[in-house]
């Protein structure tokens, strides 16, 4: 499974044969495991996302949101900037429905996370949750992006996406 997670992480097309070839077996052996190369993208995700959900819980999201927002974001940027391709060839395979139900911990945690920061008083609560997820989700991803194609310096990107997210949980000023 590590050869798949690396070569899809490094390149969203990589074929069958160049997962093989990286862990040192025939196609056939990949094959004898995963029928379908969607299959094999899939499996590669979850093992990902398990991995990203064993560091994630080991992080300290009591006492003030904001502080707890920042924390995740820092630990939730490597994570997602590591797995970017990999979620490029998940996208490409498999159902956009399959993909929500596999960030559905992830989702819930950053929901949990901002529903306490609405009560703290310190989140807007003037737009739909679910949009303040996806923005989270989209802010993330777009930053990984922008790296992988050099419009934003990888060292930098923590602290933008940090700032950026601030923003817009931020409640609105009174009118």
């Amino acid at each position: 499974m590590s050869a798949a997670r690396d070569c899809l992480s490094r390149d969203p097309e990589a074929t069958v044969d160049d997962i093989a070839r990286a862990a040192g077996v025939g196609r056939m052996t990949v094959y004898g495991h995963f029928r379908t190369r969607p299959g094999l993208v899939e499996a590669a995700l979850v093992d990902a996302l398990q991995a990203g959900e064993r560091t994630l819980t080991g992080i300290d999201l009591d006492g003030d949101a904001r502080q707890a927002m920042n924390r995740l974001l820092g630990s939730s940027w490597s994570l997602v900037a590591e797995s970017a391709a990999l979620l490029t060839a998940a996208q490409a395979v498999l159902p956009a429905g399959r993909l929500r139900e596999l960030h559905t911990g992830a989702a819930d945690r950053v929901e949990d996370l901002i529903r306490r920061g609405q009560q703290q008083g310190v989140f807007r609560s003037d737009l739909p949750m679910t949009w303040l997820v996806n923005a989270v989700h989209y802010l993330l991803n777009g930053a990984a992006k922008e790296t992988r194609l050099g419009r934003l310096d990888p060292a930098g990107a923590p602290d933008v996406v940090t700032a950026t997210v601030k923003s817009v949980l931020a409640p609105p000023l009174a009118r």
